[in-house]
């Protein structure tokens, strides 16, 4: 992995990030944060939300800690073979409907 500078403010090189920060800022003004204690706690809830609990469409529906720790595959693999189950239920039960 190389590192890469961009200009700030420049949409093809900061906005993937930029864009992660407004989703931040979006979440914590949300509620109010009367010490700097609770605004840290909120920063943290919400990276650890980000990474360990929230789907993100581009990676196929997995969260980025799936990913990042090899997980994905596998989870991908089940989630075919659940849906191979279910529509083989699914014809199985319209096939006994129409008999």
């Amino acid at each position: 992995m190389t590192h890469i500078r961009g200009a700030p403010c420049h949409p093809q090189t900061q906005g993937k990030i930029e864009r992660w920060h407004q989703t931040l800022k979006n979440r914590i003004l949300l509620e109010h944060a009367y010490l700097p204690g609770e605004l840290e706690a909120q920063v943290a809830d919400f990276v650890e939300h980000y990474n360990h609990a929230r789907a993100h469409e581009s990676l196929s529906n997995l969260t980025p800690a799936d990913v990042y720790f090899g997980r994905g595959e596998g989870i991908l693999a089940e989630r075919e073979r659940i849906k191979r189950q279910t529509l083989m239920d699914r014809r199985l039960r319209h096939h006994a409907q129409a008999a």
